[in-house]
């Protein structure tokens, strides 16, 4: 089983000590879709999945879940978490077993959804419909430090409720002048560019396992997708993520390396518990077209 970089106490400290550099943005992979931010000591996870419910749901079916990465941290630890969204309703990315603790060990967490899943997303916690905050696509708010507006996805398809709402969403979070882009899963669609350019991510956090209907779930972007929708986007950096979880459902990340080389995309590949922060920006060398 893949270890991670840093994990529990390690993981933890690691955190802990980025507050020393509180104008920096700082950002962990937590494995699969997850990601920890941190920005002026506050602290936003996105689409965090960190238990082993899928690979006990699944154990004795025909599309097992064996898992490939050991868990970075308990999610009962991270008792110092302002917000948390989930971009759409498959487990991996709205978790009870995730949540849950989540909300004991944070009272006043905020947990932001699709407004079209906010009912779902209520009974799936077992909580009042008044703990997630909806957001339909177009409307940004203010969750604390953060603000964060949705965007559309296409898991396979833009998918609406009857109210016309989307069902499956990205969110563009912005730390300040700082803008990050987290897809969700998706695949491109008509106008995903135009959409996404306004915004001019610093970041984006982008999936390469692929579309593989004989896997028997719905797809992701590949690695040379990814590597060029954040190029289209002008995306200042990209980080590849959902691959290394479940051994069914995976990608290497070389591919998405190479394009990204090829089209002069930079990007950082990180390893579960690793931490990326702003100050790598300043390093890169200028992009030669």
């Amino acid at each position: 089983m893949i270890q991670p970089v840093l994990k529990d106490d390690a993981f933890l400290e690691d955190v802990f000590a980025a507050r020393d550099y509180p104008n920096d943005v700082h950002l962990w992979w937590l494995g699969q879709s997850g990601f920890l931010v941190q920005w002026q000591g506050h602290h936003l996870l996105l689409d965090p999945y960190l238990s082993d419910s899928l690979t006990h749901k699944y154990a004795s079916t025909d599309k097992p879940h064996v898992r490939m990465t050991e868990r970075v941290v308990d999610p009962a630890r991270l008792d110092f978490i302002d917000v948390v969204t989930s971009s759409h309703n498959h487990t991996d990315h709205l978790d009870k077993e995730t949540l849950v603790p989540l909300l004991r060990a944070n009272r006043k967490l905020k947990l932001v959804v699709a407004e079209a899943n906010r009912e779902f997303a209520a009974d799936r916690l077992g909580v009042v419909l008044e703990i997630p905050s909806g957001l339909n696509v177009g409307e940004r708010r203010r969750f604390g430090a953060f603000e964060i507006e949705a965007v559309p996805a296409a898991h396979n398809e833009i998918e609406r409720d009857e109210w016309g709402q989307c069902k499956c969403v990205g969110y563009v979070v912005s730390c300040g002048d700082f803008r990050i882009y987290h897809s969700g899963d998706t695949l491109l669609y008509e106008g995903i560019e135009a959409t996404l350019s306004v915004f001019q991510p610093d970041v984006a956090l982008l999936p390469i396992n692929g579309d593989h209907p004989e896997r028997g779930v719905a797809g992701n972007l590949n690695g040379f997708e990814a590597a060029r929708l954040a190029k289209s986007i002008g995306a200042r950096v990209v980080i590849p993520c959902h691959y290394e979880m479940f051994e069914f459902n995976t990608a290497s990340p070389y591919a998405f390396m190479q394009a990204c080389e090829e089209l002069g995309q930079h990007y950082r590949v990180l390893r579960a518990g690793e931490r990326w922060s702003t100050s790598e920006l300043a390093a890169q060398a200028p992009v030669v077209c």
